[in-house]
C-alpha cells in the first residue's frame, strides 16, 4: 500500500488535468488544498474561496503569514496579481449564480447515483456543512477527491447513501487513490486506475458494480 502521502498527492495530481484555463474554481478543505501544486504549465487558474476571495494564491512561506488573509477552511494564505475581496453574501452570489467552473471536494460517501455526503457523520462532532451545499447546486462541475475507503477500510463509494446528504444527483467524477469513476446516467463507469491495480481491486472495495469502459486508462501522474 502506497503512504498517505503518496496516495493525497496522486489524486491531486490527477485532479489538477481536469481544470483548464481560464477556470474559475473553489476547493474544499484538506485535500483539494494539494491541487494548484500540480497545475499543468501554462494553466492560468483562479481559485475561488467562499470567505470573499477571488485569486488566492499557495501558503505563504514560514514567517510570512498574514493572520488577516486566510481561505475559507482557516488557512493562512497568499494572494495573486489582480486579487480581489468581497463579502461572503458576495461571493454566494457567485457561486449561486452558477458563475464557479469548478468545485473539487472530499467526501464520507459518495453513492452510484451521484449523492454526495460530505459534512455530517451522526454522534461525532458538527463543524457544519460549510459552503459544499450551495457550491455542489451552483458550480458547473464538482469533482470528488478522496481516498477510495475510510480508516476502517469501508468503501466510501456506496450504493446508497447513508450519511445526511449534502447534495441530490450532484457528482460528475470521482477520483482516488485507486481509479477514476465518472457518474453517469447507467451508473458508475470506471474510466482509469492506478497504476498495479485491477479491476477487481476497485471493485472489492467499491459497494456499486462498476461499468468499464471500453478504453480502460492508467491513470495520469
Amino acid at each position: 500500500m502506497a503512504p498517505q502521502t503518496d496516495k493525497r498527492e496522486l489524486i491531486a495530481r490527477r485532479v489538477a488535468h481536469e481544470l483548464h484555463d481560464g477556470f474559475y474554481v473553489n476547493l474544499g478543505i484538506g485535500l483539494p488544498t494539494l491541487i494548484p501544486n500540480f497545475l499543468p504549465p501554462g494553466i492560468e487558474v483562479v481559485m475561488q474561496s467562499e470567505n470573499g476571495m477571488l485569486g488566492a494564491g499557495p501558503y505563504p512561506y514560514e514567517g510570512d503569514e498574514d493572520a488577516d488573509l486566510v481561505n475559507a477552511g482557516k488557512e493562512t494564505i497568499t494572494e495573486i496579481p489582480g486579487s480581489s475581496y468581497f463579502s461572503s453574501a458576495d461571493s454566494f452570489a457567485m457561486i449561486r449564480g452558477g458563475h464557479i467552473d469548478m468545485t473539487v471536494l472530499g467526501a464520507l460517501q459518495v453513492d452510484e447515483k451521484g449523492n454526495l455526503a460530505n459534512w455530517a457523520i451522526p454522534g461525532k462532532m458538527l463543524k457544519g456543512m460549510g459552503g459544499a451545499m450551495d457550491l455542489v447546486a451552483g458550480a458547473k462541475r464538482v469533482i470528488i477527491a478522496m481516498e477510495h475507503t475510510n480508516k476502517d477500510g469501508e468503501p466510501k463509494i456506496v450504493k446508497e447513501c447513508c450519511l445526511p446528504l449534502t447534495g441530490v444527483g450532484v457528482v460528475d467524477l470521482i477520483v482516488t487513490e485507486l481509479a477514476v469513476i465518472e457518474v453517469t446516467p447507467k451508473g458508475l463507469l470506471l474510466r482509469e486506475l492506478a497504476a498495479g491495480v485491477s479491476i477487481a481491486d476497485v471493485q472489492k472495495v467499491t459497494e456499486p458494480t462498476l461499468q468499464v469502459a471500453r478504453e480502460l486508462q492508467t491513470i495520469s501522474a
